[in-house]
C-alpha cells in the first residue's frame, strides 16, 4: 500500500501538480482530522478518523468501469490548501474526494455524463450508498436529522433533509453527513441498519427535472462526511462551513412584533397605537420591528390568502395604503415590516388573467396547491419580473426594511406538505419548470436570489417556513437573514412548544447561516405565568429570534416585563446538553467567556405539562468547569443558590429554571444582574476583581428608569462586608445583604453605559 502523508504529498504535488495512477495499489490521503483510503482497482473508498478510531465510512463500488486515479494539490479561498483524489471512469464520469486543511470533513462530489446522442431527463438519483460503522453497536446509536433523534431500525426509518448524524447519544461521538450545496439538486438522506455494526446511509439528490444534453457533464452537489467526538460540534462546523461557502454576513438581529397571532393584519389606527406604546416602553430595551401580516393586500381570496401584492385592499385595514404606516413607524425610530408571498398567485383572479404563462403547469393546467394557491414558476422571465416588481414596490416605493416571505416552497412547484420534518414524497418534478434547462431546485433558488437582490442589503428578509417543505432548508441558505424553522404555534402549551422542537434540533444553524425564528412568544393573560416565562426564557437563553404578537397596552406590568427581560437577543452560541437524548432538549448551557471569570447560564426546562421532573447537575456532561461547589442565582426565583456536582434540581410542570453560576471563589463575584434573563450576558461589558484594592468593578449597559440590580456572591470563607459603592453617572446603593451575597442597585434617567465599583472591608 502506498502511503501519501500530508506533508510529503503536499510537497510532491506542489512540484508535480497532478499525479495520475492506473495501478491497482490503494492510496491513503490525510489531513489532521481524517484518513481517506482510495482503492482504484475496486473503485471504492473508505474514510477513517485520523486518530485511528474504529469508525469508518465505505463506498464499496462507485462504478463497474475501470478507473484511473489522479492526485492533485488544491487551494480553496474558503477552506485553504487540500488534497484531491479523483477517480475517473472510461465514460468521462468522475468521483472527487477532497480533504482540506481548514475543513474537518471530507468533501465528496461526482460528475455524471450523458453518453448518448439524445437528451436525458433525471428526476432523482442515488448519489452514494455508504456503509457506516460507528464507535458503538447499531442498537446503541441514534440517527439525528430534521426529525430530531431516533433509534435505528433495520428498515422503514424516516428520511432526513440536508443532514444526518449517526451518534452515540451520551458520549455524542459519531458521524455527521451533510449536503453543503443545493444548487441544482435537493439533498436528502436515508438510513437502515444492515447488521449489528453497520448502518447503510443513502445520499440522494432530487432535481425535479434535470435535463442533460448529449455528452453533457453535470457535477453533483457537494456532500460532507466527518467524524466527531461531539457531533454537536460537527453540526456547528458544517453551518460555519456553509456560511463561509456562501459568504454570509448577517445583519444585526431584530426584536419583532407581528400582527398575525392576535389581530390578523391589524389596522392603521391600532398599529399606530402599538407603535407609540412600543417606542416609549419597549424600544429602550432593544425592540425595533413592527410587522404587518396577511390581510393588507388586494386580490381574490380563495385557497389561502389574496395574492395581489403590488397594491393594498381598497376599503381595508389600511385605506390609504401601507406606505403611511411604514413612514410613521420609521418616524418613531423603528423598522416597518410587511408579510407577502413572493412566489404565489391565484390563477382565476382577474389580475392574473393575462399572466397564466407565469405559473407552473401540470397536464396543461396551472398548478394549484392547498393554502398556497397557484405556484409561480421562477424559470419564466415574466415571473421573474413579477417577483422583482412585488419586492421593489414593498421595499423600494413603500419603504419596508423587514419582509416576511411566506409560502417559501412554492417556487419549487410542489404540493404543500405541512407539517414537514421527516422526508415526504412531494412529487417534485411532476410540474416541471417551463425553461427545460432549469431544475425545480434551480428555479426556486432563482426566485430567492431575485428577492434578495431586489430588496438590497439593507432589508432584513425572514423566510417562512421550513415546515411547509423542508427542502427549503438547504436551498435557502445565503438568501435569507432569518428563517421560520417550524410550523405556526399558538397560545396553548402543546403549540407553544412547537418552536422549541424545531429551534433546538436546528440550533446549529442559528447565528451562523441565519437567525432561527421559532414563532412568537406568548405572555397574554390566558397563558399561565410559568408557561409564559418558560417560552420567553427559552428564546432568551438560546438567543433565537424574539417575536411577540399581542397588544402591548393590554398586558399587565408583570407580563410586559417578561418581554423586556428577553430584549435584545445576545450574540453568543449556546448549546443544548441533551440534544441526542430528548425530542426537545431539557437542558441548555450558555457560556460567556468574554470576561475575566466566565459566567455559565444553565437553562432547565420541563416540557411536560402535567408532571414535574428532576434534572441532575452532571457538570461534565453539561460542560461546566470542575469544582467542589458552585454559587448561582435562580432568575425567576430571584434567589441565590448553592450547587454541587450531581445535585438534583426539580422543575415543575411546564416551567423552567434559569440559573447563572460560577465555581465558588475566594473573593466576591458578580453572579447575576436583573436586566436580562441571561443575567449579565447582554448588559455586562466587563467585570473584574482587584485584589489589592479589595474591589469588584465593572461596566454595564443600563436602561433609563429601569432599576438595575447587581447580584454579588459572597466568598466561601472570611469576614466580608461592603465598604462603599460608586458609579459614574448613576445613583447606586446597597439594597440587600443575605448569607449568600449582596444586592446593589443602579439607576439612570437615560440609557447609558455605567462604570461601577463595589469596595469591601
Amino acid at each position: 500500500m502506498r502511503q501519501y502523508h500530508a506533508l510529503a504529498a503536499a510537497m510532491m504535488l506542489a512540484v508535480m501538480g497532478i499525479v495520475s495512477m492506473a495501478s491497482a495499489e490503494s492510496v491513503n490521503v490525510y489531513n489532521q482530522h481524517l484518513k481517506l483510503t482510495i482503492d482504484p482497482a475496486a473503485a471504492s473508498f473508505t474514510l477513517h478518523r485520523a486518530d485511528g478510531g474504529a469508525e469508518s465510512v465505505t463506498l464499496s463500488r462507485w462504478t463497474d468501469q475501470p478507473v484511473t486515479l489522479d492526485l492533485a494539490a488544491v487551494n480553496d479561498p474558503r477552506f485553504g490548501k487540500g488534497q484531491q483524489a479523483t477517480m475517473k471512469a472510461a465514460d468521462g464520469s468522475e468521483l472527487r474526494l477532497t480533504l482540506f486543511e481548514k475543513l474537518p470533513f471530507a468533501m465528496v462530489q461526482d460528475v455524471i455524463v450523458n453518453t448518448t446522442d439524445s437528451d436525458q431527463t433525471i428526476r432523482q438519483r442515488v448519489f452514494a450508498q455508504l456503509d457506516c460503522k460507528g464507535a458503538a453497536p447499531v442498537n446503541k446509536l441514534r440517527a439525528f436529522g430534521t426529525f430530531a433523534a431516533r433509534a435505528i431500525e433495520s428498515e422503514n426509518n424516516p428520511g432526513s433533509y440536508n443532514h444526518l448524524a449517526l451518534v452515540e447519544p451520551m458520549s455524542r461521538r459519531g458521524l455527521v453527513a451533510v449536503w453543503l450545496t443545493h444548487e441544482r439538486g435537493s439533498g436528502v438522506m436515508f438510513y437502515d441498519g444492515v447488521d449489528d455494526q453497520t448502518v447503510r446511509l443513502t445520499a440522494r439528490q432530487d432535481y425535479g427535472r434535470l435535463r442533460l444534453k448529449p455528452k453533457q457533464h453535470e457535477p453533483s452537489e457537494k456532500l460532507l462526511l466527518g467524524f466527531f467526538d461531539d457531533c454537536r460540534l460537527g453540526l456547528e462546523q458544517y453551518a460555519d462551513a456553509a456560511a463561509e461557502y456562501y459568504g454570509i454576513d448577517l445583519p444585526p438581529q431584530p426584536t419583532v412584533y407581528c400582527t398575525w397571532y392576535h389581530a390578523g393584519s391589524s389596522n392603521e389606527k391600532k398599529l399606530r397605537a402599538q407603535t407609540d406604546f412600543a417606542a416609549e416602553h419597549l424600544k429602550p430595551f432593544g425592540f425595533d420591528v413592527l410587522q404587518i401580516d396577511d390581510g393588507w393586500q388586494d386580490g381574490v381570496k380563495s385557497n389561502g390568502p389574496a395574492k395581489v401584492f403590488v397594491r393594498h385592499r381598497p376599503g381595508g385595514a389600511y385605506p390609504d395604503g401601507v406606505k403611511p404606516i411604514a413612514d410613521y413607524i420609521k418616524a418613531k425610530g423603528m423598522t416597518p415590516g410587511l408579510w407577502y408571498m413572493p412566489y404565489a398567485g391565484t390563477h382565476d383572479d382577474p389580475y392574473f388573467a393575462d399572466k397564466q404563462e407565469m405559473f407552473y403547469h401540470v397536464d396543461g393546467k396551472p398548478l394549484d396547491v392547498s393554502w398556497g394557491g397557484t405556484c409561480l414558476d421562477p424559470s419564466v422571465p415574466a415571473t421573474q419580473e413579477l417577483i422583482r416588481q412585488r419586492t421593489e414596490m414593498i421595499c423600494g416605493k413603500w419603504g419596508y426594511k423587514y419582509i416576511k416571505t411566506d409560502g417559501l416552497w412554492m417556487g419549487l412547484g410542489t404540493p404543500h406538505v405541512y407539517v414537514n420534518t421527516t422526508f415526504k414524497d412531494d412529487k417534485i418534478g411532476d410540474a416541471p419548470p417551463a425553461d427545460i434547462d432549469y431544475t425545480n431546485v434551480q428555479a426556486e433558488r432563482t426566485g430567492l436570489k431575485i428577492v434578495r437582490d431586489t430588496a438590497g442589503p439593507d432589508v432584513f428578509i425572514l423566510g417562512c417556513n421550513l415546515a411547509q417543505n423542508m427542502r427549503t432548508l438547504g436551498l435557502s441558505i445565503g438568501f435569507v437573514d432569518a428563517m421560520r424553522i417550524g410550523p405556526d404555534n399558538g397560545p396553548k402549551w402543546e403549540r407553544m412548544r412547537s418552536g422549541t422542537f424545531s429551534g433546538s434540533n436546528l440550533y446549529f444553524l442559528h447565528r451562523r447561516v441565519w437567525y432561527n425564528d421559532p414563532d412568537p412568544v406568548y405572555v397574554r393573560p390566558q397563558v399561565p405565568i410559568e408557561q409564559a416565562r418558560a417560552l420567553v426564557s427559552w428564546v432568551a437563553l438560546t438567543g433565537q429570534l424574539h417575536a411577540s404578537s399581542y397588544s402591548f397596552a393590554d398586558l399587565s406590568a408583570e407580563r410586559l416585563d417578561i418581554l423586556r427581560r428577553a430584549m435584545p437577543a445576545h450574540t453568543l452560541m449556546p448549546r443544548p446538553v441533551d440534544l441526542f437524548e430528548q425530542g426537545i432538549p431539557r437542558m441548555w448551557l450558555l457560556t460567556d467567556d468574554r470576561r475575566s471569570e466566565p459566567l455559565y447560564v444553565v437553562g432547565l426546562f420541563n416540557w411536560d405539562e402535567k408532571s414535574p421532573v428532576d434534572l441532575t447537575l452532571d457538570t461534565q456532561h453539561i460542560g461546566l468547569p470542575t469544582a467542589d461547589a458552585y454559587v448561582g442565582f435562580d432568575y425567576w426565583a430571584n434567589a441565590f443558590v448553592s450547587l454541587k456536582a450531581g445535585q438534583s434540581l426539580n422543575v415543575p410542570p411546564a416551567s423552567c429554571r434559569i440559573i447563572a453560576l460560577k465555581p465558588v471563589s475566594d473573593h466576591p463575584q458578580l453572579i447575576s444582574t436583573s436586566r436580562h434573563i441571561t443575567q449579565g450576558v447582554v448588559d455586562v461589558k466587563s467585570d473584574a476583581w482587584h485584589a489589592g484594592k479589595r474591589m469588584l468593578h465593572g461596566e454595564s449597559e443600563v436602561v433609563g428608569d429601569d432599576p438595575y440590580e447587581l447580584r454579588i456572591a459572597r466568598p466561601a470563607g472570611g469576614d466580608w462586608a461592603i465598604d462603599r459603592v460608586e458609579a459614574d453617572g448613576a445613583t447606586i446603593k446597597v439594597v440587600g445583604e443575605e448569607p449568600a451575597g449582596w444586592r446593589v442597585q443602579l439607576e439612570t434617567k437615560e440609557n447609558q453605559t455605567v462604570k461601577w465599583r463595589v469596595s469591601f472591608k
